[in-house]
């Protein structure tokens, strides 16, 4: 989140020429000051039957490209503008465009901060404008980095923070994306709000509550076709480093879909070890989850999960199937096999959790229908992927995926092919 970033240490420092691109002094006293920065992005894809073979694409690669410029302006220690254009790009996929991968031109963010309150570690500060959001595991809300355009909201939002404690409360509306040159639009409609806390304890961990409500006028299940209300109470106790790793996380949800009732959850247990004095400092990891679907076909109550804005990338480097009516098992490994050199192996078994539902895409999309067929192992996902730090500014990704279909893969789809995917990224920032 390059809003994150603080600079304001530079003031007094003798800056080199990247130093006065990030402490750009607006006033003798050096208080109202900018920083900018930017990033891009070149990807290269392939995928090799996507769905399976389902609609006979066979092979498929493009290109991808993604421009970010941004300019951070700070006022005094009260006020402070955030403004950041995006440009996402794409060539060479010969089925369509894919809606998540062009935007030519859009603001990304433009947020004004009012910092309301301050006294020694405690601040409260107002957030209003368009803005990206990310909490957690990525779980339910997430800028979704996968995507060629991260997705933003517009809306407000009010953070407190202290040495221990930090409380988010938002309200926000998603806009509507469109692939022009500044022509998204902004929905003007309140279709998420709720809060995120994180309290440090220290020694133990990280534990997070959280409380999400969404509105959709048109959502699609299973089930059926229906206006959805969803309120989402969850909770996630997690820590990294020092040997010992964990996440353990769950969730409930209840509302109303049409004139049905919601009621689904979600549950997972990620442990694994760190072996931080070790050679190549490997970790080992093991995760399940539990995502629930609906019960009993068309009767009205509907008991899928829905993960709201998720990872895209939380159940594998690029998975075919999302994070909904969804068992897994997933064994994965990282090593350091350089300081800036880093490998990690996955493995991931799929199930369906309930045979009245279907299988969903990673962005919690309808992809199959699943009442039809009484088979519930989905596929295997076998992952390896490298990234490489060249230096602060330039890093090299790949990654690649094999799918190997299951029982319920082959029995709803004629013919039925293993999955291939494999890409490279390009990336710089400053």
């Amino acid at each position: 989140m390059r809003y994150d970033e603080n600079y304001e240490f530079l003031k007094d420092s003798n800056r080199n020429f990247y130093g006065r691109l990030k402490f750009i002094p607006l006033n003798q006293e050096k208080d109202f000051y900018m920083s900018v920065g930017g990033e891009a992005r070149y990807e290269y894809v392939y995928f090799n039957n996507e769905d399976w073979g389902r609609f006979d694409t066979g092979s498929n690669n493009f290109i991808l490209q993604r421009y970010d410029l941004h300019a951070d302006i700070h006022l005094g220690k009260n006020f402070r503008v955030f403004a950041q254009l995006r440009s996402a790009l794409q060539d060479g996929i010969f089925n369509g465009t894919i809606g998540t991968d062009q935007d030519q031109l859009n603001v990304q963010n433009l947020f004004l901060d009012l910092n309301v309150y301050q006294k020694e570690d405690k601040k409260i500060i107002i957030r209003a404008g368009r803005q990206e959001l990310d909490y957690g595991s990525g779980r339910l809300i997430s800028v979704q980095e996968g995507r060629n355009d991260r997705l933003y909201f517009t809306g407000g939002k009010i953070m407190y923070a202290s040495e221990r404690l930090y409380i988010d409360a938002f309200a926000m509306m998603q806009d509507v994306v469109n692939s022009g040159v500044f022509d998204n639009k902004m929905s003007k409609q309140l279709n998420l709000w709720g809060g995120y806390s994180k309290i440090i304890i220290p020694k133990a961990g990280n534990l997070d509550l959280y409380y999400l409500g969404i509105r959709r006028d048109r959502s699609v299940f299973e089930e059926g076709i229906a206006p959805e209300r969803r309120h989402t109470i969850g909770t996630r106790f997690w820590k990294y480093g020092g040997g010992f790793i964990y996440n353990l996380e769950a969730a409930y949800q209840f509302g109303t879909f049409g004139s049905g009732n919601i009621n689904a959850w979600t549950g997972s247990i990620d442990v694994g070890y760190m072996f931080e004095n070790t050679k190549f400092k490997p970790t080992i990891n093991l995760r399940n989850d539990y995502i629930s679907g609906d019960k009993t076909q068309s009767d009205g109550d509907l008991q899928t999960f829905n993960p709201l804005f998720p990872k895209g990338g939380y159940f594998g480097f690029n998975p075919q199937i999302g994070p909904v009516n969804l068992i897994d098992i997933h064994p994965y490994a990282t090593m350091d096999l350089l300081s800036n050199l880093q490998l990690q192996l996955d493995v991931v078994f799929n199930w369906r959790y309930s045979l009245q539902d279907g299988v969903y895409r990673p962005g919690g999309s309808l992809n199959r229908l699943g009442s039809m067929s009484d088979k519930r192992y989905i596929g295997t996902a076998y992952l390896a992927s490298l990234s490489y730090n060249i230096n602060k500014y330039i890093s090299i990704s790949n990654g690649f995926q094999y799918f190997k279909t299951g029982a319920f893969i082959n029995d709803i789809t004629p013919n039925a092919k293993d999955g291939i995917f494999f890409n490279v990224q390009l990336g710089f920032k400053f």
